[in-house]
């Protein structure tokens, strides 16, 4: 198997609040291959935001290493962290878009930040709304837009810069279900046909199920099983996994995700 494309070690995160230290994550160890869709799950409280936040260093590691490709990113320098942020893509839950800006306006901004010229913009917004099935919308302002359509808008933006990984951070939660599927769709096209490695934070086992190829399962910081999306399912081994199966009666309507390690 080649060497993993991001590779997460003994990485732990405390907070301190007044005179109390929190730890949050307590020495992660994954790794993700290149052009995978990796899904992470557990419940609220277990460290998904906080891991992502590492991810795109939001957040410093207290211990430990992240390393993308061939660049520990804890030891980037300012300006080297601003072009490395470049290349990571984060979808929100809540699309945390530019009410005042068009669809066109939001999905320009970065590469506006990105200091590009106004023929790049227009080349690469253009090419990405038609990717996403939005372009008819381009010059609405997200106030017109359903929640599916701003989340195609969210995807779009993350897309702008060409970026290595994607991180969606329960995207779909604020969806309904034929939305989701509808978003989740897009994500898969992506991934094949870019080639780009998705981190998905989910609390939701179908939405695992239908899109990933992979995933670990957290649980109170600790990386509690990890796999082929059909070896956990099949067999899981933590309570998180047990419960969350348990409780999502509808699981036996979504198909495993095709392709990918393990698949």
């Amino acid at each position: 198997m080649a060497a993993p494309f991001i590779e997460i070690k003994n990485v732990s995160k405390k907070f301190k609040n007044q005179d109390k230290e929190f730890e949050v994550l307590k020495g992660i160890n994954l790794e993700i291959q290149k052009g995978d869709i990796f899904g992470i799950i557990g419940f609220s409280g277990a460290g998904k935001s906080t891991l992502i936040r590492c991810i795109n260093r939001l957040e410093t590691v207290s211990f430990g290493a992240i390393r993308i490709g061939n660049r520990e990113i804890d030891k980037l320098s300012k300006k080297e962290m601003n072009l490395y942020r470049q290349k990571i893509g984060v979808i929100f839950q809540h699309f945390n878009l530019f009410d005042s800006r068009t669809v066109y306006g939001n999905v320009a901004f970065p590469l506006e930040v990105a200091g590009k010229s106004k023929r790049e913009i227009e080349k690469r917004v253009t090419e990405i709304l038609a990717l996403v099935n939005i372009y008819d919308k381009k010059d609405f302002y997200p106030g017109q837009l359903s929640g599916g359509q701003k989340q195609r808008v969210g995807i779009a933006r993350a897309l702008a810069n060409n970026p290595d990984i994607l991180l969606s951070d329960e995207a779909t939660s604020a969806l309904d279900p034929v939305t989701s599927l509808s978003v989740l769709d897009i994500l898969k096209d992506i991934n094949k046909n870019l080639r780009l490695t998705i981190i998905l934070i989910t609390h939701s086992l179908d939405v695992i199920k239908y899109t990933c190829n992979n995933m670990a399962v957290l649980e109170d910081g600790l990386i509690a099983e990890k796999g082929s999306v059909r070896e956990i399912f099949a067999n899981p081994s933590s309570e998180t996994t047990k419960v969350f199966i348990k409780n999502n009666s509808d699981l036996a309507k979504f198909d495993y995700a095709g392709g990918g390690d393990g698949i």
